[in-house]
């Protein structure tokens, strides 16, 4: 048996039953709690990201705006070039039904971890301040529990060194530059280990500010393009989402019988790809959502629920709807060829791949600058707090980016995708276990709103 074998055994238990009842089932239950806070207060959240909260005593490394760019920095990346066009792939164009599905569930369990994780949220022996999972694990379950921090967190480092955080990235800017602009790989490698060498070890007040700046430009800029294709094609849309929605429930039939995808293989494509994508669930966000500057965990809640609604319903709707609508996807490209492939065919130019290769690139590096930082907060806590050997994970980090582009595609997304699986067992069942928490925080939120309100 090859590696690429074990490797695809191994994912298909990671990503079995459990694991997609488990994501879907906390992200049901959260929606129906919290009474659909996700789509009630969408509005509200979008309000919160762009207004200063009020007060003087408000904690925090980096403003809550600041913490969202950090999060959409590690989350916006090769997954919505990429990773969208491996699923429609693997799965068929209902892939990107079961996407849409599990990241509107999703906003509700990315609601309720970074309000844990403002919540329970601490500051290390270096005078930081440390949250995420394996904090609100400790502290929220008990110190009986630390194992399942101290395991979440060795899972926090390895999907950095070895999933979303490296190979998928930096072979993603690689391989696009490669092929739309013929750069060398080996060049490429080279200046961009360079330079997330340089912004890296800047530590977080670096990392977010360059996220403040690029985040935003990249996403208008990718999703303006992705309109333009859209509105040159806009007779086919209807048609495109109809036959999304078909394949989803009967991809046999939507496709002809000739690919062979089934509904199982359209769940487990969209669910893992839309988790890879936008993380809810993953435990990944609510590191950066611990350091904003607030004293209110519901308003960070919100806010951090949108980086779900951007990421998915937005950016990667843009992708799948392009790959669908142009046929793109029933060829032979791969990856982000087959994105390059349909954003040149819509706009009827090469102008397509240029677009797709130059998104890419934002998207990509600021991926790897978000779980950089993932995976140190992670590595803190595993060594006991303290930073002091913080530059013995960076060095590890940088040469893992430094490698990744000669490791094939196929073996890159599975490695990414098992250890995205093992990071979101011990948070989902974290959120589980405190949920209770995190509807008593909600309802008391949103009563001391009303009051003001009255008395205002």
């Amino acid at each position: 048996m090859s590696i690429d074998q074990i490797l695809n055994t191994i994912n298909s238990f990671v990503w079995g039953i459990p694991l997609l009842l488990l994501i879907s089932g906390v992200g049901i239950y959260f929606t129906l709690k919290l009474r659909f806070l996700q789509f009630i207060h969408l509005p509200k959240a979008f309000a919160y990201m762009f207004t200063r909260e009020k007060g003087n005593n408000q904690s925090g490394d980096i403003s809550a705006f600041a913490a969202l760019s950090t999060a959409l920095a590690a989350t916006i990346g090769t997954g919505n070039i990429v990773g969208v066009a491996t699923a429609i792939q693997t799965g068929g164009p209902g892939a990107i039904f079961w996407m849409w599905l599990i990241a509107l569930f999703g906003m509700a369990t990315k609601y309720a971890e970074c309000l844990l994780a403002v919540k329970f949220r601490t500051k290390d022996k270096d005078g930081f301040i440390a949250g995420g999972p394996m904090y609100y694990i400790e502290l929220g379950m008990g110190k009986q529990w630390k194992w399942l921090a101290k395991t979440f967190a060795f899972f926090g480092v390895m999907v950095a060194l070895f999933g979303i955080g490296t190979f998928p990235q930096v072979n993603g800017i690689t391989t696009a530059l490669h092929d739309t602009f013929d750069f060398p790989i080996l060049l490429t490698t080279v200046v961009l280990t360079l330079i997330v060498a340089a912004i890296t070890l800047g530590g977080v007040q670096r990392i977010s500010k360059i996220a403040s700046v690029i985040v935003p430009f990249m996403a208008i800029a990718y999703v303006a393009a992705s309109i333009l294709v859209l509105s040159i094609n806009a007779d086919k849309i209807p048609d495109t989402l109809i036959f999304i929605v078909h394949s989803a429930f009967n991809p046999e039939s939507a496709i002809g019988g000739v690919v062979g995808f089934s509904v199982m293989q359209a769940i487990q494509a969209g669910v893992a790809r839309g988790i890879f994508s936008n993380e809810a669930g993953l435990g990944s966000a609510p590191i950066a959502a611990a350091a904003a500057q607030t004293k209110e965990p519901v308003r960070q809640g919100l806010i951090s629920m949108t980086g779900t609604f951007l990421d998915t319903i937005i950016v990667c709707t843009m992708t799948g709807l392009v790959i669908v609508l142009t046929g793109a996807w029933k060829g032979a490209a791969q990856g982000a060829e087959l994105t390059n492939l349909a954003f040149s065919q819509g706009l009827f130019s090469s102008v397509g791949a240029i677009i797709v290769t130059i998104g890419l690139i934002f998207f990509a590096f600021t991926t790897i600058l978000g779980w950089c930082y993932y995976g140190e907060r992670c590595f803190v806590y595993l060594v006991g707090g303290r930073t002091k050997g913080i530059k013995f994970y960076r060095i590890a980090f940088i040469a893992l980016i430094a490698v990744a582009p000669f490791i094939h595609l196929n073996t890159i997304w599975t490695i990414a995708d098992i250890v995205n699986g093992l990071m979101a067992f011990p948070n989902l069942i974290a959120l589980i276990s405190l949920r209770h928490i995190v509807i008593a925080e909600t309802r008391n939120y949103f009563e001391r709103m009303k009051v003001e309100l009255n008395l205002a």
